[in-house]
């Protein structure tokens, strides 16, 4: 069995994430490994599940933080899944 690095429950369906930069981890559930690996939203501080937005290397959940963010980057990006195109 292998060890939850966020819960430290013992679990034999536990399975490991690699990232980019080599580290791996184990988890008993993708909520762990949300918890531990998912980026926060610099302005309303969710954890950023989907793809999520980067400006000017900073990571927002949607376009809407991104405008609303300090900095007044991200004032050109819009949502368009969805959205009308006129």
């Amino acid at each position: 069995m292998a060890k939850c690095d966020t819960c430290g429950n013992d679990y034999w369906l536990a399975f490991e994430v690699k990232t980019i930069t080599g580290d791996t981890y184990t988890f008993d559930s993708f909520e762990c490994a949300i918890g531990k690996l998912a980026p926060n939203c610099e302005h309303c501080k969710t954890r950023i599940i989907g793809h999520g937005v980067e400006v000017a290397g900073r990571f927002f959940c949607g376009a809407h933080c991104a405008r609303e963010g300090d900095s007044g980057l991200g004032q050109q990006i819009r949502d368009t899944v969805g959205a009308h195109p006129g």
